[in-house]
C-alpha cells in the first residue's frame, strides 16, 4: 500500500459557524509567489470534496503556461464537509435550498430526515464567517471573486445571486436545480424580474444530455423513468432560459452545452470552462509568463 496523496499547494482546516453546529471542511489553494498588487483572485467552489482536486490542477498546469492557455493564476477555496465521500448528501439539501424549505425522508434506512431551506444561513456564514477567515490567511483581490456549484450547487449560486449580487462577480451555475420545489427559486425574483447586479458575469451550463438519456443509458432496466425525470426538470431548457433573463436584465451571460456529458459526467468538463471563464484572456488582464 502507498501512502494517501495530498492535492499540491493545498491545505484544509474545519470551520465551525459562530451559531454552532457541524464544521464545514474548508480548502485552501494558495498560488506560489507574490500575489499581485491587488491581490489573487480567487474562485469559491460548492461541493469541494468531489472536485477540489480537479480544480487546483487545472490552474496549476494552465497558469503555469498563460501564454499558450490565457489562464491567470488564482486561489481556490473550496466549502466542503468533513465526509469520505465526494458528497454529504443531507448538509447539501439544507445548505444549498432556497427558503422556506421543506422536510423529506431520510436518503437511508435509520438516516436523518432531510430539510431543505438553508440556503440564506450558508450564505451568511460564506459573506460573514469564510471570507475573513480567508482574507486572514491570503491577500485577496475583492473585485475578482468567482463562485462555481452543479446541481443543487448551482441552484444555490443563482439564489446567491439574486438576493447579495455584490458577494461575487463571476458566478458559475452549471445543471442548476431551477425547477427544484416548484421552482422556488424564482420567488426571489419579485415580479418577474431579476434584481442582479449590472456588472454581474453569469456562466450557465449544461450537459447535452440533460434532458435526455445519453446513448449508454437507453438499455438500462429504469431507463423510461430516468428518461421521465429528465424531461420534468427540463434543465436544459430552464437554464437556456435563465440566461437570457439574466442578460435582459443587464448581466453578462453566458449559456454553453458541453457536448456529449450527463448531469454528472460534465463536472470536470464546466470545472475547465468555470477557470477559464473566471480567470482566462476574457478579463482583460495581462497574465504574462512564458509560452
Amino acid at each position: 500500500m502507498g501512502t494517501l496523496a495530498a492535492i499540491p499547494e493545498t491545505i484544509w482546516f474545519d470551520l465551525v459557524p459562530r451559531a454552532g453546529g457541524a464544521p464545514y471542511r474548508i480548502f485552501l489553494r494558495i498560488p506560489p509567489g507574490e500575489p499581485p498588487a491587488d491581490g489573487w483572485p480567487a474562485i469559491h467552489l460548492l461541493d469541494a470534496n468531489a472536485v477540489i482536486a480537479t480544480t487546483v490542477e487545472v490552474l496549476r498546469v494552465q497558469a503555469a503556461y498563460p501564454l499558450g492557455t490565457g489562464i491567470g493564476d488564482a486561489v481556490v477555496v473550496g466549502i466542503g464537509y468533513p465526509a469520505e465521500g465526494a458528497y454529504d448528501s443531507v448538509r447539501r439539501s439544507w445548505d444549498y435550498g432556497p427558503p422556506p424549505g421543506r422536510s423529506y425522508p431520510p436518503h437511508s434506512e435509520g438516516g436523518p430526515e432531510v430539510r431543505t431551506g438553508g440556503a440564506e444561513t450558508f450564505l451568511n456564514f460564506i459573506e460573514d464567517e469564510l471570507k475573513p477567515a480567508i482574507a486572514s490567511r491570503v491577500r485577496l483581490d475583492a473585485a475578482r471573486q468567482a463562485i462555481f456549484g452543479h446541481s443543487f450547487g448551482g441552484l444555490f449560486v443563482l439564489y446567491a445571486l439574486f438576493t447579495r449580487p455584490g458577494a461575487f462577480r463571476d458566478w458559475i451555475a452549471i445543471s442548476p436545480a431551477i425547477w427544484w420545489e416548484e421552482h422556488n427559486l424564482l420567488r426571489f425574483a419579485p415580479d418577474g424580474r431579476l434584481a442582479v447586479a449590472r456588472s454581474a458575469r453569469v456562466l450557465l451550463g449544461v450537459g447535452e444530455y440533460e434532458q435526455d438519456l445519453a446513448p449508454f443509458q437507453r438499455g438500462a432496466a429504469d431507463a423510461e423513468q430516468r428518461s421521465r425525470r429528465l424531461q420534468e426538470a427540463k434543465t436544459i431548457d430552464e437554464t437556456r432560459a435563465m440566461a437570457g433573463h439574466l442578460t435582459e436584465a443587464g448581466c453578462d451571460a453566458t449559456f454553453a452545452v458541453f457536448e456529449g456529458e450527463t448531469h454528472m459526467s460534465v463536472l470536470p468538463v464546466a470545472i475547465n470552462r468555470a477557470v477559464r471563464f473566471a480567470f482566462g484572456p476574457q478579463d482583460g488582464v495581462d497574465v504574462g509568463g512564458e509560452p
